[in-house]
């Protein structure tokens, strides 16, 4: 099965233009507070963005489709600090009706992250967002190393085709809207993984599910991040 994905593991250097790091200290545009109550590293996009991320393709929407405050989550498969966020981001949608989370997977950590993520971006086709939300909180339900393998074990588990799901998931068009993402995540200095995007502002590293419920509930209330 490794074999399948030497496309990938060649190709991939592509993605690392702009590497990713775990949570760091920097500037807060905005009083946004992590859990343990330090200032988050967040930042306003500009007007431009905000178009382009919405052109992304390899993105797939979770929880309501139609909901009133759109969260994205751009995350690495192999940041610890992603599997920590999945979580509470789990429950964050489970928990709010009203929310519509964007899953961008954003491979730029290593080779295994983008095998995972081709068979991420394939398998969303065939899925209906609850059932891509299960699929993910699965993915990351035991321990190690995710690759192209372990992902493809977890589609399967879901009634897919694992050998025609490689083999129509590893391709340089898949590749490519992945690196599209990489692309749009060095242009948005989305430097550290998980980073999130919330009416035009960036929030870097995962600030815990409470924050993340304060900045929803601000966005309602006020239509910013921060009333």
């Amino acid at each position: 099965m490794i074999s399948m994905f030497r496309m990938a593991a060649v190709a991939a250097l592509c993605l690392f233009a702009a590497p990713a790091f775990a949570q760091h200290e920097g500037t807060a545009q905005f009083q946004i507070r992590d859990s343990d109550g330090e200032l988050n590293t967040n930042f306003a996009l500009g007007p431009e963005f905000g178009m382009k991320l919405a052109a992304l393709q390899a993105q797939m929407p979770v929880g309501n489709l139609k909901g009133d405050v759109t969260l994205y989550q751009f995350y690495d498969l192999n940041c610890p600090y992603c599997r920590e966020a999945a979580r509470d981001v789990d429950a964050l949608v489970r928990n709010d009706p009203k929310l519509k989370l964007v899953l961008v997977p954003y491979p730029v950590l290593s080779v295994q992250s983008v095998q995972g993520a081709l068979i991420e971006v394939g398998a969303s086709k065939s899925m209906t967002p609850a059932q891509y939300l299960d699929f993910h909180k699965r993915i990351y339900s035991g321990r190690g190393l995710i690759d192209g393998p372990r992902v493809l074990a977890a589609a399967g588990e879901f009634g897919l085709d694992k050998n025609k799901l490689a083999a129509e998931s590893n391709t340089e068009p898949t590749l490519a809207l992945l690196r599209a993402n990489a692309d749009y995540g060095t242009e948005a200095k989305l430097g550290v993984t998980p980073a999130y995007i919330i009416g035009g502002v960036v929030i870097l590293g995962h600030p815990g599910l409470k924050p993340l419920e304060t900045v929803i509930k601000a966005m309602r209330t006020c239509g910013k991040v921060v009333c």
